[in-house]
């Protein structure tokens, strides 16, 4: 087991280095100069001071220096986490920009995921041994799964916030409140919240309901139910057999899909103005903020590869095989 998770370890340690390398380059490649845009916004004319601000801010962010310094500077930076200056909002620190969008993606993404795998699993279960079911799911499921994820957004929007007004369009909370720790502002949070999570929860929620009704109806037709059925074994065991069975592959998926479900959320979060990490990366891009987009980047490639990892171990957990695999290999 020491050994398996080495090479993981190792595996996700060469995947974080390029895609943080990745991440570093991305921005330096984009056209247009960051500096310029804060001697823009400075609204100074005079053609020496315009030199002298440019020069001083080139200084400061280190871009005056070659990029293999500059790249150099950065890994340096970040192993003792410094995630550099905000340039659109100089001079606050990268880190506490995306402090404070990081708990409203976390709020999002979590809960959609996590809800829509467990639900979508149910549903898809129940659906492969009932008819009626299945005629509902499985067009259902054809249907959420294509659609996407800004696509819904904006038909929730349109029909539950703009047509019924039940829920806001955008923002976090409302404009006329202030964060505070009190029932009123996280009513009002939760009611904020309620579309970008249903736009995440329904697409995934297609996709996982049709991959377990798919698995269930395969395993309950595989070598093994026949044989147990054969023998007299309840419709129930059989049944609980196939689903332990099935869930490894949906496992799998969740692993897989992760990517895709933290980029749907982060352009969700776009089409809500919500202010987590998409709504800051769409900032960035605009301003030309080098760090910013670094820092945000990190912390998505992170957060991507430590759930990986967690689900790993979750599948080394509830497959026998995979551990008696490690067993065999060690002896």
């Amino acid at each position: 087991m020491r050994r398996y998770f080495g090479r993981k370890l190792l595996i996700y340690g060469l995947t974080f280095f390029v895609a943080v390398t990745v991440n570093w380059m991305i921005p330096r490649f984009m056209p247009g100069d960051p500096v310029a845009s804060m001697v823009a916004r400075a609204n100074v004319t005079k053609p020496e001071a315009v030199e002298a601000m440019r020069a001083y801010y080139n200084n400061l962010f280190g871009l005056d220096q070659p990029l293999l310094t500059q790249y150099a500077n950065f890994w340096g930076a970040l192993l003792r986490g410094d995630f550099g200056t905000s340039i659109w909002l100089f001079p606050t620190p990268v880190s506490q920009v995306i402090g404070g969008a990081v708990p409203y993606t976390l709020a999002l993404v979590v809960p959609s995921v996590l809800l829509s795998w467990v639900v979508g699993n149910q549903f898809g279960a129940y659906a492969a041994r009932r008819k009626l079911l299945d005629n509902t799911v499985l067009p259902v499921g054809y249907v959420l799964t294509a659609m996407p994820y800004m696509w819904l957004a904006v038909l929730l929007a349109w029909a539950l916030g703009v047509i019924a007004g039940l829920f806001p369009v955008a923002g976090g909370y409302s404009f006329s409140m202030r964060p505070n720790l009190s029932w009123t502002f996280f009513l009002d949070l939760l009611h904020h919240w309620t579309l970008p999570f249903l736009s995440l929860f329904l697409v995934a929620l297609g996709g996982w309901a049709i991959g377990m009704r798919n698995m269930i109806i395969y395993e309950l037709e595989s070598d093994y139910s026949t044989y147990l059925s054969a023998l007299g074994a309840p419709a129930r065991l059989i049944r609980r057999y196939a689903f332990r069975n099935a869930v490894l592959p949906q496992i799998t998926g969740l692993a897989l899909q992760l990517g895709v479900l933290v980029a749907g959320a982060l352009v969700t979060e776009i089409v809500f103005a919500y202010p987590g990490l998409g709504s800051l990366i769409l900032k960035a891009i605009q301003n030309k903020d080098f760090f910013l987009l670094q820092g945000a980047f990190l912390f998505i490639v992170l957060g991507v590869l430590i759930a990986n990892f967690i689900i790993d171990i979750v599948y080394v957990v509830v497959d026998p095989r995979t551990r008696a695999g490690m067993a065999g290999a060690q002896a």
